[in-house]
């Protein structure tokens, strides 16, 4: 009875979150996706449904969408859509990435700066929810080109933003050249040097180990979940989809931990390699991605591996599988091969990759499995620690920064237990993570009053 009664309070719950943000998917998934853990809890305390605390949390304090005109290089006018979600400021200014990709719009952006939230709020550190960026694609355009658009791009969005207000950062398709002209932009408006964007160059304000942060942190994390079981890297076959940043970090630490790489992936297909993805390959990935800015395709054909257009690597036998690609990219059908082949540990290192349908999966099967606001919060932490850095004006070395990311990523698992442990010993990581981000952030807000 009791659980049709709160099965009814969902639905009512998400009918009103369709209806006040119609036609927008990716955030109805996201919200539905925390809502369905936060439910009992808020019945069991009250305090929190009597403030109406969700119901504000599912609404951004502010959003922006504006013109973005730049020149390209035929001497042409081009005409993109800019936008900044300033979702939550109650533990902090805003902090989130900006997005540069032709799917950007209003739905998937409130998805990400939703979950942004939540991710911050685990982190330990003071920061609020955020998310912004631009159907802007900088594929295929040049060095200027790209810094036109930014210039424009930063000459709005610098109303908005500011070091104790909004810190944006890169996301995809916004590396450090990209913030490196939107900074340089920021600082010609506004005269000042402030650690107002992070993801920085290291030598005007960036911080180490800021690269390889998000997919050093997954490999962290999944790492205290295997530890729960007894086990480790050392050994264990490993997928991982996707080839920029996240994944490639995450090739490097799980590598360095004894896993062994055997897939990478890109818009076009991904690349099965065996023998493993070692320092050297993985050196070849580097140039190939980040400086040739190739398709992986090339990786098979240097290495003479196979190569699936076309196709996602979850159909490939592993025991853990890293989807740090981008969202949706599991579904159920792919989650129950996983299962099916031996996979007994999934970390998220991209924002909601895994579809409902897959997540019922790996649950159902009581496997490891962690969301992408705990695992990938290794990015937005040590976005954190820039920020720190900055306001002191001393960088801390390398060493520094990994241990303190290490401590955030231990620390954020000891709270997903915390909320997510079940009576049979199962720890439900996705729970664990919705209640613990969200008890933070609520009782900041009801000590701000109807803020």
């Amino acid at each position: 009875m009791k659980e049709n009664v709160l099965k009814q309070k969902l639905n009512d719950f998400m009918a009103k979150v369709i209806a006040k943000n119609p036609g927008e998917v990716e955030f109805h998934q996201a919200v539905k996706e925390v809502v369905e853990s936060l439910i009992p809890y808020i019945e069991e305390h009250p305090k929190y449904k009597e403030a109406k605390i969700l119901e504000r949390m599912t609404e951004p304090e502010r959003t922006i969408i504006f013109r973005v005109p730049w020149l390209d290089d035929k001497g042409e006018i081009q005409i993109n859509r800019g936008f900044r979600v300033q979702f939550n400021s109650a533990i902090g200014p805003y902090k989130g990435g900006l997005r540069l990709h032709p799917t950007v719009n209003l739905s998937i952006l409130k998805f990400l700066g939703f979950e942004q939230v939540f991710k911050n709020s685990l982190t330990t550190l003071p920061m609020g929810g955020g998310k912004g960026g631009s159907d802007f694609d900088p594929k295929g355009k040049s060095d200027n080109e790209v810094m036109r658009f930014c210039q424009s791009f930063m000459t709005e969005l610098v109303k908005y933003i500011g070091p104790d207000t909004d810190i944006p950062a890169g996301d995809i398709g916004t590396g450090g050249r990209e913030i490196g002209y939107l900074f340089g932009q920021y600082k010609r408006l506004k005269q000042e040097f402030t650690g107002v964007l992070t993801g920085k160059g290291l030598n005007w304000g960036g911080s180490l180990v800021r690269p390889e942060a998000t997919g050093y942190g997954n490999v962290y994390f999944a790492n205290e979940m295997l530890k729960t079981k007894g086990e480790s890297f050392e050994g264990k076959t490993v997928l991982i989809s996707g080839s920029g940043n996240v994944a490639q970090y995450a090739t490097k630490k799980a590598t360095q931990l004894g896993g062994k790489v055997v897939t990478l992936s890109d818009s076009s297909g991904f690349i099965y390699d065996p023998d493993g993805i070692d320092e050297e390959k993985l050196e070849y990935v580097f140039y190939l991605k980040n400086t040739k800015r190739g398709r992986i395709k090339e990786y098979a054909e240097k290495y003479g591996v196979e190569y699936y257009e076309g196709q996602r690597p979850w159909g490939i036998k592993c025991d853990i599988a890293l989807p740090c690609a981008t969202q949706n990219e599991i579904n159920g059908e792919e989650a129950e091969t996983l299962v099916k082949n031996g996979c007994f540990c999934v970390g998220e290192g991209a924002n909601m990759p895994s579809t409902p349908e897959a997540v019922e999966v790996f649950l159902k099967n009581k496997i490891l499995y962690s969301p992408g606001k705990a695992s990938n919060a290794g990015g937005v932490s040590v976005s954190g620690l820039e920020m720190t850095q900055n306001s002191m004006r001393l960088p801390w070395s390398a060493e520094e920064v990994d241990k303190k990311l290490h401590d955030i990523m231990k620390s954020i698992h000891s709270t997903c237990v915390k909320y997510g442990k079940e009576k049979d010993g199962f720890v439900n990581y996705l729970k664990g993570a919705n209640i613990g981000g969200f008890v933070k952030v609520a009782d900041a807000m009801l000590d701000q009053g109807a803020v």
